[in-house]
C-alpha cells in the first residue's frame, strides 16, 4: 500500500512533467513544496522587460538620458521635488486604468558646487580672525569686499583688516546725589576699534549648482568683541536665494523635459 508521502512525491513528480505553465508576462512555472511560485526569467537569455534606476548629480545627463530612454514608452511621469533639489522620472508608472510596475526610473539629485559648499560651511558660524581670513584668501576669486561705507575693498586690505581687529574698552561711571540718597552705576562697554574700516559685506559669486547660473550671495559681517573675537558672517536673504534657485531647477527641467514626460512638483512613492 503506497504512504501518503509517497503518493505526494507521484503527484509533484507528474506535475513538474507536466510543466504547469502560467499565462504571464514573465515567464513563471507552478512547482512542488505546495506549487510556490517560482520565476524563472534569470534562466532566459533576455529579460522579459527592461527596468533600472539612474542616479546622477548632472542635470544635462539626467535629461539626455531621460529623452534617450523614453523612446518607446508611452507614459513617463516626472516628480519635481524643489527644495531638495532633486527629481524622479519613472518611465513605467502607466496610469489608473493600466498601472505599471514603476521600478525603470532615473534620479536627479543636485549636489553643490565646492564653492558654495564653502560659502555654506561659513554662513551663520563664529569664526576666528585668522580662520575668516584665510577662506576670504583662498576664495578670493569669487568675492568682492564691501566697508561698513558702502565702498569696495580690495580684498587683500580687507584681509590685513581682519587679521588685524584691534579691541578696545570703555567705562562709563554715572554718580547721582539728592537730599534722600546717593546712587552710582557703571557700564563697561567693548567694542572694535576702526570699526567703519572694517569689512561689513562679502559678496561672494558662484555658480551653486550644476547646470544653474551663477548668482551672487551676500555675506554681512557681524564680530563679537571679547578677549578673543569672533567674527559671524551671516547668509543675507538666504530664504529669498533658496527659493529662487529652487525655481531656476524646476524651470530648467520644464524647458528639457516638458516635451517628453509630464512633470509635476512634489515626491511620489509607489503604494504596496
Amino acid at each position: 500500500m503506497l504512504t501518503a508521502e509517497t503518493l505526494k512525491q507521484i503527484t509533484d513528480a507528474a506535475n513538474v512533467a507536466y510543466g504547469k505553465p502560467l499565462v504571464s508576462f514573465t515567464p513563471a512555472l507552478l512547482v512542488p513544496d505546495s506549487y510556490s511560485l517560482k520565476n524563472i526569467e534569470s534562466l532566459q537569455e533576455f529579460r522579459s522587460r527592461f527596468r533600472g534606476q539612474l542616479r546622477t548629480e548632472s542635470i544635462a545627463d539626467f535629461c539626455k538620458y531621460v529623452k534617450e530612454h523614453r523612446a518607446g514608452t508611452s507614459t513617463t511621469s516626472g516628480f519635481v521635488d524643489a527644495e531638495r533639489m532633486a527629481c524622479n522620472v519613472i518611465f513605467n508608472l502607466g496610469h489608473t486604468e493600466e498601472p505599471g510596475h514603476g521600478d525603470d526610473e532615473a534620479l536627479l539629485q543636485l549636489k553643490p558646487t565646492a564653492a558654495f559648499k564653502a560659502m555654506k560651511q561659513i554662513a551663520g558660524e563664529h569664526l576666528g580672525q585668522t580662520k575668516l581670513a584665510e577662506w576670504m584668501e583662498d576664495w578670493h576669486g569669487n568675492l568682492v569686499v564691501i566697508d561698513a561705507n558702502g565702498e569696495k575693498m580690495e580684498v587683500a586690505d580687507a584681509v590685513q583688516k581682519i587679521r588685524t581687529i584691534t579691541i578696545t574698552a570703555k567705562a562709563e561711571r554715572t554718580s547721582s546725589e539728592s537730599n534722600f540718597g546717593t546712587s552710582r552705576s557703571a557700564m563697561d562697554s567693548i567694542e572694535a576699534k576702526h570699526a567703519e574700516k572694517q569689512p561689513a559685506e562679502l559678496h561672494f559669486t558662484t555658480v551653486p549648482y550644476e547646470g544653474l547660473a551663477a548668482r551672487t550671495f551676500i555675506l554681512r559681517i557681524s564680530i563679537r568683541t571679547g578677549e578673543q573675537p569672533t567674527l559671524m558672517p551671516r547668509w543675507a536673504m538666504q530664504e529669498q536665494n533658496e527659493e529662487d534657485m529652487a525655481q531656476e531647477f524646476k524651470q530648467v527641467l520644464l524647458n528639457e523635459l516638458s516635451e517628453v514626460a509630464d512633470l509635476t512638483v512634489g515626491t511620489f512613492a509607489i503604494g504596496k
